[in-house]
């Protein structure tokens, strides 16, 4: 079966220094392109950290401080990645909650600009779980009957993740072979932002997930408290927490412009004409 797509999908997977979304970095990241004529682009890189990789993630991944001392650190690639993926959509095993988050913090970090505006993204982690509750290893051999050789090597596990997902189509019929389906199938619901910190109310408002605002709209916050949108923006957030919440007050401020811009422009009416004549026979 081959997948139905209107636009090119990257399947990709990281290897990081460890699954802090702030604060860690990618160690390799692997990306395979699947176009809409089924041709096929991939790409794999080793990349600097700028940062110690700790001996508990080496013995995941095995990709040593050596290994990684004299590859390109991830800002010296980003913009051959950004025109790997641009345009597409995305897809990877357990990526909307972390490889996208960790992508997306990189690219930032970049000053490369990053949005899923557009995007759709399927995380075949979650279809696999919803229907099975199994690992990445276990889903290679039930859907593919095949063992994942190298498991741990981000491209070994992106084109077992493709594959695997070739064969969640095949079994599973109520499974629409189509992009969007599968990204609303394999999406977890309710976040303005990847981590979290940022949610979707019963009335669609963004609203906090934490601290003393916890549960407040954001709106209505950013309206009565400014410094807690500071002490947001110049903490240890993730970036994209950041430019969601810089979204929103973005989206508060052009809301409000038109209403100032009205009261600006035009001539003055008649009564205001009155009320300046009145002012200036006074000063007189």
């Amino acid at each position: 079966m081959e997948l139905k797509l209107e636009k090119p999908i990257i399947f990709f997977d990281l290897e990081t220094t460890g699954i802090d979304i702030a604060r860690d970095r990618i160690v390799e990241i692997s990306i395979l392109k699947i176009f809409p004529n089924g041709n096929k682009e991939s790409k794999t890189w080793l990349v600097n950290p700028e940062m110690v990789i700790p001996e508990s993630s080496i013995a995941i991944h095995g990709i040593t401080n050596e290994k990684v001392v004299n590859e390109p650190t991830f800002k010296e690639i980003v913009l051959d990645v950004n025109k790997l993926i641009d345009g597409c959509d995305f897809a990877g095993f357990n990526s909307n909650r972390f490889d996208i988050p960790i992508l997306a913090e990189e690219m930032l970090r970049s000053d490369v600009e990053f949005s899923m505006d557009g995007r759709v993204a399927i995380d075949v982690q979650t279809i696999f779980h919803k229907m099975e509750q199994r690992t990445l290893s276990a889903a290679y051999k039930f859907y593919c009957n095949k063992s994942l050789e190298n498991a741990h090597s981000a491209e070994a596990d992106t084109l077992a993740t493709y594959e695997v997902l070739l064969g969640q189509l095949d079994k599973y019929e109520e499974l629409e072979n189509n992009v969007k389906f599968l990204s609303e199938f394999s999406s977890h619901r309710g976040r303005a932002d990847f981590a979290g910190f940022i949610l979707y109310d019963d009335e669609s408002d963004e609203m906090f997930s934490f601290g003393k605002h916890k549960g407040k709209k954001v709106k209505d916050i950013l309206e009565s408290e400014q410094g807690y949108y500071n002490w947001i923006i110049n903490a240890d957030f993730p970036l994209y927490t950041k430019q969601v919440l810089k979204n929103i007050k973005l989206g508060m401020s052009q809301r409000e412009n038109p209403k100032k811009e009205s009261i600006k422009s035009g001539p003055p009416s008649p009564d205001q004409l009155a009320d300046l004549q009145k002012l200036f026979n006074k000063k007189l």
